[in-house]
């Protein structure tokens, strides 16, 4: 596989990977049809580089696929594009458990031998800057860093500093972005306020991009961008025709919209035809659905207005009741309480197909990747587990007990999951092509309760 290809990285979370990545998708899109990707299991970066590109970005993540997994999911992804241009995570080495290389930025570049392009902030260091530089280089096993950019540093201090960098270190400073103060993206406690929540995100991202053209040497990152050297992607993709298509609702609007783009094509590689729906603005189910997805997002932000749409919450306890399969997760999992309360403590009532209540803690309940087995297989090949990421500052007084959890790197475990034999409600952002039996499962129980109920 030929592809151009760099990835953004940082030192930190905070330094401005973000806005960066948007200001060269815009910048890049205009000579070449770009694939954003993002390194990790993010849900909003990608939503910011999908308001630059129009199309969406891709997730990977060498702890959910490993290696040979990930090349293919990248192929695919890319295929088509004349760039791509990946967004690291947290800082460059940062991975699982905070110490292992799975899930870093780092492997994930090693994995798809793509370069990449260190953003340092340099807002208040001066020659500690090179300090902080030479450890970074001396870390990089492969030799991967190719270039530096430079955050937050005045024009005149970024004048004296390059050369100081360029003659002790052995990696060019391809430019700096400015302290922009009209410009930054909001965070709240999952992560960047969404895209839609920003007044005049389309100024903003111009705004990036033309700091971008007027700052860095573009044409700088192209070449080393055209230097990734071919990549080596093992098996073929073939796909089933699937001439009785089951059709799964998707919660979509401003309070569900977390949903991995590779998770959403398993469905769809399994026979399924997705069709989005809203639980905040909508009065009835899709016709003609014979299962439910409910995604993350924010639905703590529209507590009162979800609750308020009598309407919607019976049509999906009464597809409940009827025996639809449904798949839940973390803020989907939320809405189908009993209730919930918002973050000023105030309780609505919700969908009421889990009795329980969901509460609002102040703090992160968990955090990290996760992997999950079933304590009785269904969804799962006996044996089986899947893998997920969890971070919630909600609790549930009855988080389930059918599947059991158990953290990546210390084995810590715990219940959790309201499970039946087409149904699947928990708190874990789950990632299918870890596990695409788990798909495959729940489109066949979608297919059946289609075709008069019963269990694939």
């Amino acid at each position: 596989m030929r592809i151009p290809r760099v990835m953004i990285a940082a030192t930190k979370s905070g330094s401005g990977k973000t806005l960066l990545t948007c200001g060269l998708l815009a910048a890049f899109k205009e000579t070449y049809k770009v694939q954003a990707i993002k390194c990790g299991p993010d849900y909003i970066d990608p939503m910011f580089h999908r308001s630059v590109l129009g199309v969406p970005s891709k997730n990977l993540d060498t702890y959910f696929t490993g290696e040979g997994l990930t090349r293919e999911l990248f192929a695919r992804s890319a295929r088509g594009a004349k760039l791509a241009v990946f967004e690291g995570v947290m800082g460059l080495y940062d991975g699982l458990g905070g110490v292992r290389r799975e899930g870093s930025s780092y492997h994930l570049a090693q994995v798809t031998k793509t370069p990449v392009i260190l953003l340092a902030d340099a807002h208040g260091m001066g020659k500690s800057l090179l300090a902080l530089l030479r450890g970074f280089l001396d870390y990089d096993r492969d030799h991967l860093i190719c270039g530096v950019i430079l955050n937050r540093i005045s024009k005149t201090f970024y004048e004296t500093i390059k050369p100081e960098i360029e003659r002790e270190l052995p990696v060019p400073v391809l430019g700096f972005l400015p302290r922009l103060a009209d410009l930054s993206f909001e965070s709240r406690h999952l992560g960047l306020v969404l895209p839609q929540e920003l007044p005049g995100l389309r100024r903003q991202l111009s705004v990036a991009a033309d700091a971008v053209r007027e700052h860095i040497a573009l044409e700088k990152i192209e070449a080393i961008a055209q230097r990734a050297p071919d990549l080596e992607v093992d098996g073929t993709e073939e796909k089933q025709i699937f001439p009785d298509k089951a059709a799964i609702g998707v919660a979509r609007d401003e309070a569900f919209g977390f949903y991995y783009e590779d998770n959403l094509r398993c469905l769809e590689d399994a026979g399924a035809k997705l069709v989005s729906f809203s639980p905040l603005h909508d009065g009835a189910l899709p016709k003609g659905v014979c299962g439910l997805m409910f995604g993350g997002g924010y639905p703590e932000l529209y507590a009162k207005r979800l609750s308020e749409n009598d309407a919607m919450r019976a049509a999906v306890r009464n597809a409940s009741d009827a025996g639809m399969p449904i798949l839940a997760e973390c803020g989907g999992f939320l809405y189908l309480h009993e209730s919930m309360e918002d973050m000023e403590k105030n309780t609505y009532p919700m969908a009421g197909v889990i009795r329980a209540h969901a509460y609002y803690t102040g703090k992160s309940v968990r955090f990290g990747y996760v992997k999950l087995r079933e304590k009785d297989a269904a969804f799962l090949p006996e044996g089986a587990a899947i893998l997920g990421h969890e971070f919630h500052y909600y609790d549930s007084t009855d988080n389930g007990s059918d599947c059991v959890a158990a953290k990546a790197v210390t084995g810590k475990s715990w219940d959790c999951v309201h499970k039946t034999q087409n149904r699947w409600m928990g708190f874990a952002h789950l990632y299918y092509p870890s596990q695409p039996a788990f798909a495959e499962y729940f489109v066949g129980a979608a297919r059946a309760y289609k075709n008069g109920g019963g269990t694939p």
